[in-house]
């Protein structure tokens, strides 16, 4: 049985760029078949948007906004991860219900089995780096290039964040300008301000 949780909301899938075999499957047909699912997937409603999560067996492994276009999303995690995927969410209960907790203010460190794979070299670094950023503070790009060792590579940690696979998760929003400026975020300025604020005001 899936899972209850009251908010956000696990939404029906609308990803029709996807092939009726991959999404439309049942979870118990694959299991009888003997195919275990290798990415499970689940949208929910959040303050910020629609979010797409997916997951391997080994952890929540991406965390999508909508203005990524959760089509695309799903199109590379089948060539990246698998082409074996699932909406199953209640594989994804967890990670519903602690960002759940993180958006009414109830959950400041996420406990989640993370799967890594879609991060590599320079940037998987900096992405591991990021949960070590304080609920509700900040550190500019520079600041998270000393605190990973490497001083000048400023633009190399903000490609880190741009390329965040679990945004939210792991909090590339924390991540400033020098001046204090926003910079950049894959979400949006606007997710990226309400993220903050959020935060600021827990």
């Amino acid at each position: 049985m899936a899972k209850e949780i009251s908010a956000p909301v696990l939404a029906a899938p609308t990803f029709s760029g996807m092939r009726a075999t991959v999404h439309e499957l049942p979870e118990q047909a694959v299991q009888r078949a003997g195919d275990p699912i290798e990415v499970a997937y689940a949208t929910v409603d959040s303050p910020v948007g629609r979010l797409l999560l997916a997951a391997t067996p080994k952890g929540l492994a991406r965390v999508a906004f909508a203005v990524e276009d959760h089509d695309r999303v799903l199109e590379e995690l089948a060539v990246e991860l698998s082409p074996r995927i699932l909406y199953s969410p209640e594989q994804l209960g967890d990670a519903a219900h602690e960002l759940d907790e993180y958006f009414a203010r109830k959950r400041k460190v996420f406990d989640l089995d993370l799967d890594l794979s879609l991060s590599h070299g320079f940037g998987r670094l900096v992405q591991s780096h990021l949960p070590k950023i304080g609920y509700g503070k900040t550190r500019s790009y520079k600041e998270v290039a000393e605190l990973v060792g490497n001083p000048k590579a400023v633009r190399a940690v903000g490609a880190a964040c741009a390329s965040n696979p679990l945004p939210i998760v792991l909090p590339c929003h924390r991540v400033v300008r020098s001046d204090g400026s926003l910079g950049g975020y894959l979400g949006g300025l606007d997710v990226k301000t309400a993220l903050l604020e959020l935060e600021a005001t827990a």
